[in-house]
Order: structure tokens, then C-alpha cells, then sequence
């Protein structure tokens, strides 16, 4: 054995496996197209809290993906030990959105799809989800629900509340009914045929009202 044996190892041959070049593209389009979906993620999120955090995770995974799958590309070896490897983690983090979810895997397919090699696919790609995101997600519509919860004395009321918001409102759909003795409970859901929500005050002084309280709704639902 020589004294050039003795450093010679594939170890050290597999740096050369990537060039410098290679990394430097891929690693700089990644950040530049992990900021391009933070920034979409920022302008459509519609959530209760924003976390800055997440912003930043889509971008960290961005890159991390990218070095992860330009080392699987160099070596077929290690991309069978690598398969193994990922096979193990577990993510516990709940996802609170489910949009949330639609911008991790975007972030991880352009990743994959910049270290194979296929940068017009990831850029052309990013720029359509992204402008299909802006335009949708974030998109009013044209008539907003609101939940009506309405508590009355006794069932004439019940039926004068519920015919005056049928005649105010666009829609009304009765959601729940809560009957206690003494007390109704209603919820209904409503369409409101314009912005004026006056309405509300002359419910609530109707006689056997005893509250009346709008609520915008946000959530899903059927209409």
C-alpha cells in the first residue's frame, strides 16, 4: 500500500460528482422560486393567525429538497439508502389549513423537479400555480353567509322571527333549534341581499326576542 492509497476513497471521489456550478443554479433558483411561494402563501393565506414560520419553513424545504434529490441523482447507491432513510421520519406538526398542505408539496415538487435538471418546468410551473392561487383563493363571493342566533321566549315568537328574516333576507335556512322550557334557541343560516345589516336591531326588539346576534360564517358549507 502506497502513500496514495492510503487517501485514496470513494468518499473523496464522490465530491466531484456534483459540480460546483450545478449546485450553485439549482440551490439559487430554489431560494428564488421558495420566495416567489412564501409570497403567495402570504397574499392568499385567509387562516385565523399568520405564522411567519411556515413562510419561511416553504422555502427552507424548497432548498432542502433540492440538495436532498441532487445527491440521489449523483448516486445510485445512495439513492437506495437515501429512500430507506427517509422512509423513518415522521412529521407530528397538525396541519392547520388544508391549503397548507398544497403549498408543502409544492414547495417539495419544485425541489425535485429543479435537481433533475427541468428548470423551465419548475419556473413556467411556479408562475401558473401561483397566479391560480392569487385568483382563487383569496376570491369574495358574491353573496356572504352569516349565521343568525336568535333566542325566544316561546314558539309565536320563534315563527315571527324566523318570517321576518325570510322577508329581509335573500335566503334563510334553519341550521339548529335548541327548546328549553321558557326559551328557543335558533340558527339559522342567511344570505343577506345587501350590506345592511340594520335588520338585526329590529329583530332583536321584536316582542318574545330576547337576543338576536349575526356571526359572519367562513367555514365550509353547501349553497
Amino acid at each position: 500500500m502506497t502513500f496514495k492509497d492510503i487517501f485514496k476513497s470513494s468518499f473523496l471521489e464522490n465530491i466531484t460528482s456534483v459540480s460546483l456550478l450545478d449546485m450553485f443554479i439549482a440551490l439559487a433558483l430554489a431560494f428564488g422560486i421558495g420566495v416567489f411561494i412564501f409570497y403567495v402563501y402570504k397574499k392568499t393565506y385567509s387562516g385565523v393567525m399568520y405564522s411567519s414560520s411556515f413562510g419561511v419553513t416553504l422555502i427552507a424545504l424548497t432548498l432542502v429538497t433540492t440538495l436532498v434529490i441532487l445527491a440521489v441523482t449523483s448516486n445510485v447507491v445512495l439513492s437506495l439508502g437515501m429512500v430507506g432513510a427517509l422512509s423513518i421520519v415522521r412529521f407530528r406538526t397538525a396541519i392547520k389549513e388544508p391549503l397548507d398542505i398544497a403549498f408543502l408539496f409544492w414547495s417539495i415538487a419544485v425541489g425535485i423537479v429543479l435537481a433533475a435538471g427541468i428548470i423551465p418546468l419548475a419556473i413556467i410551473g411556479s408562475v401558473i400555480v401561483g397566479v391560480i392561487l392569487l385568483l382563487f383563493v383569496n376570491r369574495t363571493p358574491s353573496r356572504n353567509p352569516y349565521i343568525v342566533v336568535i333566542r325566544c321566549a316561546d314558539h309565536a315568537s320563534e315563527t315571527a322571527a324566523k318570517q321576518f328574516l325570510e322577508s329581509r333576507t335573500e335566503r334563510c335556512i334553519v341550521k339548529g333549534k335548541t327548546a328549553q322550557k321558557g326559551q328557543v334557541e335558533l340558527n339559522l343560516e342567511i344570505r343577506l341581499r345587501d350590506d345592511n345589516t340594520d335588520f338585526i336591531n329590529e329583530l332583536s326588539d321584536m316582542k318574545g326576542v330576547e337576543s338576536a346576534v349575526l356571526v359572519s360564517y367562513n367555514g365550509d358549507y353547501m349553497g
